[in-house]
């Protein structure tokens, strides 16, 4: 069974979006069982100095299959999906496309979108950061813009759903503070059709299960 390590507690502005996500999501559609060891819990979780033995860069997630060690979401993704021709076709051409979309979501999208994000969410107030944010959202724009029509008349990127729309639509869900993605009704509506999977509903609501309950501890204090 896949253990994937998962924080306890994360800022608001986190929540649903840490990459753990994208493994727990990934277990789901192929139907592999997993359970979550949840950091920074002190009941039966693991601690953070402990869980930067596992991680080099104490970032989630990471995982333990068996004999193996693996960090990365794209990594990690990519390593469930190999188990399943849900997530990865044999064919080796559709099998290729997918690994391109892959890397394009993480490589060619993600950096803008993070750009923005880290602008928004971090840097609001900073001078140099009002005068980047335009800059920023063009990029964002630029790359959305260069994403619809690869999704013209189709479901999902690469024939039916895949690993690459595992990550493509979670790096997406970074720009839920925005309306950027609503400026391409297609993208929208493909994230859409996504995230209204039953495995990305058992995904989240696992993500979310922590937090929330230590928001009602917090609560009741």
């Amino acid at each position: 069974m896949i253990n994937c390590y998962a924080f306890a507690a994360v800022p608001p502005f986190a929540q649903g979006l840490v990459r753990d996500l994208r493994v727990r999501w990934a277990c789901e559609e192929a139907g592999l069982p997993y359970r979550v060891t949840l950091i920074g819990d002190g009941n039966g979780g693991i601690s953070r100095d402990a869980y930067g033995k596992i991680q080099p860069f104490s970032q989630v997630p990471a995982i333990e299959d068996g004999d193996l060690t693996l960090f990365e979401s794209g990594a990690i993704v990519l390593h469930v999906a190999e188990q399943s021709p849900k997530l990865l076709p044999a064919d080796p051409a559709d099998r290729a496309q997918v690994i391109q979309w892959m890397f394009a979501a993480l490589n060619s999208i993600e950096p803008r979108i993070q750009e923005l994000a880290g602008i928004d969410l971090f840097y609001t107030d900073e001078r140099w950061a009002k005068e980047r944010r335009p800059g920023a959202v063009q990029a964002v724009q630029q790359r959305l813009a260069q994403v619809a029509p690869q999704l013209e008349g189709r479901d999902y990127l690469v024939g039916s759903f895949s690993a690459a729309d595992i990550l493509m639509t979670t790096v997406l869900r970074i720009l839920r503070h925005t309306k950027l993605v609503d400026e391409q009704p297609v993208i929208a509506a493909y994230q859409k059709r996504c995230e209204s999977r039953p495995g990305f509903q058992a995904a989240l609501a696992g993500q979310m299960e922590p937090f929330e309950r230590g928001a009602a501890r917090q609560a009741t204090a």
